[in-house]
């Protein structure tokens, strides 16, 4: 006993001495402070109307029983009507005449949504308006002299800093959790015009829409979602940036909807054996693997081939980086784009265009049904006539018939495919593949673009 304490006393002089313990954040006097400020987010749903889906990552049966009533997307049994409000998120005060902000799956479907303050009041919210791309909502309460949150700037975060949230997961009013930021500009399937804050701070259902601070006590994101393989919190969490919630909400004051910018090139990231078939130093940047017709990218002289590496002086590292990029420009204003074309680095200049609805790209997209030779590549192809090519939506290209063991197949070309473009160099039918192949040099990649279910994909193909 008395070496155990021996070892006790000399660790606790050395971290004394190296000045750990005296890093540590206390977060009291932050809680004390913030606290008035965060809300609970209730709403009331129509009887015949089904309750709001779980927050990505969430299962209900993973939770324990005594829990479930908190839950949010618990569903009541058919036919009864809700009578309460059900407690579905958190949200924050961000001026002292009323305006809340919560996430946009917080109050999805609500006939009526209800803020408890911190003091108990409980008061009905006008819906000011909701982003579902962004998962961005503004609310606001008919009340004065709130206590509102001071708002900082996600910008300025750094990887490894200390933040704080506070909501309600659960139901349970004013919890907080700490954590440090574990990563910026995270890109998360399905969520391409925010890029989202990690942090490992505890965030579970219930949290959403809350806030997270730094340690000055400034908002500097709004906590949104989680990753999770049970159905709990697993130490990645994720928040929308304040400065990108900020944006949309001074739009959803100003109209009632947010408008975004929008480039009209469909992306696809660049993997290694793509960066060394156009000749980059290394996997990076947004291959262009199509330029919609009558875009802004069409106007500014944008490629098929092309690979953006900067935008508006910003790197882009990531395709996944680019459309949060392009949607915070303000729609009519000019962007600088630097792209890699084929060997030659070049500067466009485009001005941005008003993103459109999921419909109307929709509806600009056809799908396509499906259905000489060039034996060098291991593929046989066709001329495509007008019918077809009326049917894959492809203006030229050569359409794949059948693949043997060869370059297309290892490549990924699949049966079905229109190949549109070879080594930089487009292909109008079979002779003008023929003549691009005899020209390739062997074991040297090449990127080949096909057409596939009417999707522009860039492949890397070797010819040994």
């Amino acid at each position: 006993m008395s070496i155990f304490r021996s070892i006790t006393f000399l660790l606790s002089i050395s971290f004394t001495s190296l000045g750990w313990a005296s890093d540590l954040p206390d977060f009291t006097q932050l809680v004390k402070k913030l606290s008035p400020s965060v809300v609970n987010i209730s709403t009331i749903q129509s009887t015949d109307q089904q309750s709001q889906t779980l927050p990505p990552g969430f299962d209900g049966q993973d939770v324990p029983e005594m829990f479930r009533d908190f839950f949010k997307g618990f569903k009541q049994p058919p036919g009864q009507p809700r009578m309460h409000p059900q407690s579905l998120g958190s949200g924050f005060i961000i001026s002292d005449d009323g305006y809340i902000l919560t996430n946009h799956h917080v109050i999805e479907g609500a006939e009526k949504v209800v803020v408890r303050l911190n003091d108990r009041r409980e008061i009905e919210a006008e819906l000011v308006g909701s982003d579902k791309r962004s998962d961005v909502a503004l609310l606001k309460v008919d009340a004065d002299d709130l206590p509102a949150l001071e708002i900082g700037s996600s910008s300025r975060l750094d990887v490894g800093e200390w933040v704080l949230a506070i909501g309600s997961p659960f139901g349970f009013d004013s919890t907080v959790t700490a954590g440090i930021v574990s990563a910026k500009e995270r890109a998360l399937p399905g969520d391409s015009y925010v890029p989202f804050i990690q942090t490992d701070v505890a965030i579970n259902p219930g949290n959403s829409g809350g806030p997270l601070f730094n340690l000055d006590g400034e908002v500097v994101g709004i906590n949104s979602q989680i990753y999770t393989r049970s159905g709990g919190f697993m130490g990645v969490s994720f928040s929308i940036p304040i400065d990108v919630a900020m944006e949309v909400a001074d739009q959803l004051k100003e109209k009632g909807s947010v408008s975004r910018g929008w480039l009209g090139v469909v992306i696809q990231e660049v993997n290694r054996d793509l960066a060394e078939s156009f000749g980059l130093s290394k996997p990076a940047g947004a291959l262009v693997a199509q330029v919609l017709p009558d875009s802004p990218a069409s106007a500014a002289g944008f490629q098929a081939g092309d690979v953006i590496l900067e935008f508006n002086g910003r790197e882009i590292g990531l395709s996944a980086e680019l459309p949060a990029q392009v949607g915070r420009v303000t729609p009519g204003e000019e962007a600088s784009v630097s792209v890699y074309r084929f060997g030659e680095r070049l500067s466009l200049t485009v001005k941005i265009g008003v993103l459109p609805t999921a419909q109307e790209l929709a509806e600009n997209t056809v799908e396509p049904t499906l259905p000489e030779e060039t034996r060098s590549l291991g593929v046989t192809v066709k001329d495509i006539d007008t019918q077809l090519a009326e049917q894959l939506n492809v203006d030229s290209g050569v359409y794949v018939e059948a693949l043997d063991q060869g370059p297309a197949s290892a490549a990924g070309v699949r049966k079905g495919d229109v190949i549109t473009m070879l080594a930089g160099q487009p292909v109008t039918n079979v002779e003008s593949l023929q003549a691009i192949v005899s020209d390739l040099v062997p074991s040297k990649p090449v990127p080949i673009r096909v057409i596939r279910g009417g999707n522009p994909v860039f492949l890397a193909l070797r010819v040994e």
